[in-house]
Order: structure tokens, then C-alpha cells, then sequence
């Protein structure tokens, strides 16, 4: 599916964040080189199709945002979600509130910081879902994110093929961490090459 069908009359919106990550995102060493010629494919649609997973309205917090995958198209797409981006380091985070004003998303905040320290967590407060995209093994990733969620809320993590391997090893952190029953579920099919695979873990306690 073209770029342009899939976002609609946001399209503009994604295309202005295709250009900031191809040419800032770029030289500013967020993107590789290598990712320019396929940022739509590899990264904005991949990321933007986690959407079919997130409730309508939903509060989400984005871990380790990095250039906004997936925060910003999941903002894009969904006007409709309140998304918190939260990042580490200094740079990445100047990069991130600069693309959110220059798009004038007002449904996106940026914060500098780790999902596991106390300032960031009571900041963001509880929220439906915790998203993230190549941040850490799946264990270490649940005790970050399930904390964030609310009881009933869920962590949706955009993973690779051996995310099941994941799952079983890291079985007792998940629990741990106050995870339920792990779906491994893929989406967007028919919009970028390949779909995405997402694994999806409900707090439950």
C-alpha cells in the first residue's frame, strides 16, 4: 500500500517526518545511512500498523523513543491517542521536540528520562498502553513498561521473528513484573511488505 493511501489526509504530517529523518534523522546519526531509501517500508509504515492493536483514545507511553519509532507515527495516524515520548539522551530528545513542533502534533509530549526512574513514572502517571521498538530483551523491557501500565492496560512491544524464544525464556521476569498471558500477534498486513510483529502483554496485577 502507498504511503499516501495508508495515512490519508495526515499524509502530509508523514511526509514531513519522512524528510526530518531523512535529512536531520540522518546526519544527526539516528538514522543509519542505509535506512534513508527505506524509511517508509522498514520504519514509519512498520511502526504506524501497531495502531491496530491500541484502543480508541488510548493514553500511551513510547520507551526509549529514540527518532519516534513508534511514537510518531502512531501520533500521526491516530490523532486520537494522547502519547507520551519518553527518552534517555539529551540529543534525541531535542530531536523529538523539535519534530513535534514543526508538525504541531499537540497530541504528543516529549520527556527527557528512563521509564524505570521515579521522577519519569510519577510524571507520566499510569497509562492503557506502553509501546516499544528495539529497546531492550523482553524481560528487562516488562519490568520498564508494566510498571507504566495501568491495571487492565497492556505493553505492546514491535519485536523480530524469534520474539517466541523471548517470550519462554523470560517467562518468570514477565510475571514478575505483573504481566499476564503474552499474544504474539502480527499487523498491517497488506500495507507494508512485510507485517509487524508485535508481542502483547496485559498487566494483570
Amino acid at each position: 500500500m502507498k504511503p499516501e493511501d495508508y495515512f490519508g489526509d495526515r499524509f502530509e504530517l508523514a511526509q514531513q517526518y519522512h524528510e526530518l529523518l531523512a535529512t536531520d534523522g540522518s546526519t544527526r546519526g539516528f538514522i543509519g545511512p542505509r535506512e534513508v531509501p527505506r524509511l517508509w517500508e522498514r520504519h514509519i509504515l512498520n511502526c504506524a500498523v501497531a495502531e491496530e492493536a491500541i484502543p480508541a483514545g488510548a493514553k500511551v507511553a513510547d520507551i526509549g523513543s529514540g527518532a519516534g519509532l513508534p511514537g510518531i507515527p502512531l501520533a500521526i495516524k491516530r490523532p486520537d491517542l494522547n502519547i507520551t515520548l519518553i527518552e534517555p539522551l539529551l540529543k534525541r530528545s531535542v530531536f523529538l521536540q523539535e519534530v513535534v513542533d514543526k508538525l504541531g502534533l499537540s497530541n504528543v509530549t516529549v520527556i527527557r528520562g528512563r521509564a524505570e526512574e521515579k521522577t519519569v513514572r510519577a510524571e507520566v502517571g499510569l497509562v492503557d498502553v506502553v509501546t516499544s521498538r528495539a529497546v531492550a530483551p523482553l524481560g528487562r523491557l516488562s519490568g520498564w513498561s508494566l510498571p507504566l501500565v495501568r491495571k487492565g492496560g497492556k505493553m505492546i512491544a514491535l519485536k523480530g521473528s524469534s520474539v517466541a524464544e523471548e517470550l519462554e525464556r523470560d517467562q518468570k521476569e514477565i510475571k514478575k513484573a505483573g504481566g499476564g498471558l503474552a499474544e504474539i500477534r502480527l499487523v498491517g498486513e497488506g500495507v507494508a511488505e512485510e507485517p509487524t510483529t508485535l508481542i502483547i502483554i496485559p498487566r494483570i496485577k
